[in-house]
């Protein structure tokens, strides 16, 4: 099955109440373990590349590449799509759709409100006319992504998300609403009233980031005020990294990385496969 946008994906998973996980890739196992599972749960899947993954891959065609590879040798059916995690300016989302990303996210929420919409706009204009997908950001998720730090969260405001999926089409929006990248210190304290109005005044699939750590009461809660893309990594990084210690730890004389990168191959599936449950994605392709 050839790669697709997420514009389809979102728009089935806001009707019908559930939500698609974006999974980043960091290498070959993280993307061979997403696929995996996203065949066996039956549920369309969105493979998440930030831009400093991508340049640890090598490059934006190497990903794409490996992704297409692994899609034919895996016998992979269901939807995917290869999405641009936090692209920093317009030139790079469109560096990433011409290497054959079906989606990306501009994330121009750092400077004023006028730019963003500038900048937003001309990445749709050239997006959609490559049938790719776009998402935007509006206030300032926390914690680290890359090498974008943000201090503190600032609400996105629900009249300029209006205005943003107005004046620019885009395809959907991550609105700042308490989720932090990385994990969280102390509760997760997510704003549901500004996102039912968000929701409700934009009408496009919105999107959670820092979807790690959040408990499963807050997820169903935001999927049922219009959430329908929620963005998962450090779960999985977590996961992974625990199991290369395990077996590492358990015997010291291990050198091939088949014998630990295998096994923690197997620990970000089940988590992806826990994910996709909990999301409500499985048997939904």
């Amino acid at each position: 099955m050839p790669l697709v946008s997420m514009k389809d994906m979102l728009i089935n998973a806001k009707e019908n109440s559930y939500a698609v996980g974006q999974f980043n890739l960091n290498n070959l196992e993280f993307t061979q373990a997403i696929l995996q599972a996203a065949e066996e749960e039956k549920s369309p899947v969105i493979l998440g590349v930030s831009e400093g993954a991508a340049r640890y891959m090598s490059g934006f065609k190497t990903v794409v590449k490996i992704v297409e590879g692994l899609m034919e040798d895996l016998n992979i059916t269901v939807p995917v799509a290869i999405h641009l995690d936090h692209g920093s300016s317009y030139d790079k989302c469109k560096e990433a759709i011409d290497a054959g990303f079906t989606s990306v996210m501009i994330d121009a929420s750092h400077g004023p409100f006028e730019e963003n919409i500038e900048i937003t706009s001309k990445v749709v204009e050239y997006a959609h006319s490559k049938g790719v997908s776009v998402e935007a950001e509006l206030g300032t998720v926390g914690g680290q992504e890359d090498d974008v730090v943000a201090d503190g969260v600032i609400y996105a405001d629900p009249k300029e998300c209006q205005e943003l999926v107005e004046r620019t089409g885009i395809d959907t929006l991550a609105p700042a609403l308490g989720s932090v990248h990385g994990p969280y210190k102390g509760e997760p304290n997510l704003g549901f009233k500004e996102m039912e109005e968000i929701g409700a005044a934009t009408g496009v699939p919105l999107v959670l980031h820092g979807g790690t750590g959040i408990p499963t009461k807050d997820i169903q809660k935001a999927i049922s005020y219009g959430t329908a893309k929620i963005n998962v990594n450090t779960e999985n990084q977590i996961a992974s990294a625990k199991k290369v210690r395990e077996v590492l730890a358990a015997d010291s004389e291990v050198y091939d990385p088949r014998k630990y990168m295998g096994p923690a191959r197997e620990a970000i599936k089940a988590t992806v496969i826990g994910k996709m449950r909990e999301f409500g994605s499985s048997n939904q392709a």
